[in-house]
């Protein structure tokens, strides 16, 4: 992947597209960050399922997933997405 560097704000303004279906996946509420090395290890999605007793269910997608980094849009590999508690 090419290396550019993007402020944290603008990585939350991308949509996430998957490029197996083409399909928007919504946009990134929060990061893992490995702070040892400096290097992200995954990006935090939330649920589309909304209702009374949210849980905060996560998806996480790991950033080896994360195909490109593009002006407004990430595009990511979502065949194997994890469902997590937060």
């Amino acid at each position: 992947m090419e290396s550019l560097m993007f402020a944290i704000n603008n990585l939350r303004q991308m949509e996430i597209i998957d490029i197996n279906s083409g399909s928007k996946m919504g946009y990134i509420k929060d990061l893992k960050v490995d702070c040892d090395d400096y290097k992200i290890i995954s990006i935090l999605m939330p649920t589309q399922k909304s209702s009374w007793f949210n849980k905060n269910d996560s998806i996480e997608i790991p950033w080896e997933k994360v195909k490109k980094v593009g002006v407004d849009v990430i595009l990511v590999d979502g065949s194997d997405l994890i469902m997590e508690n937060e």
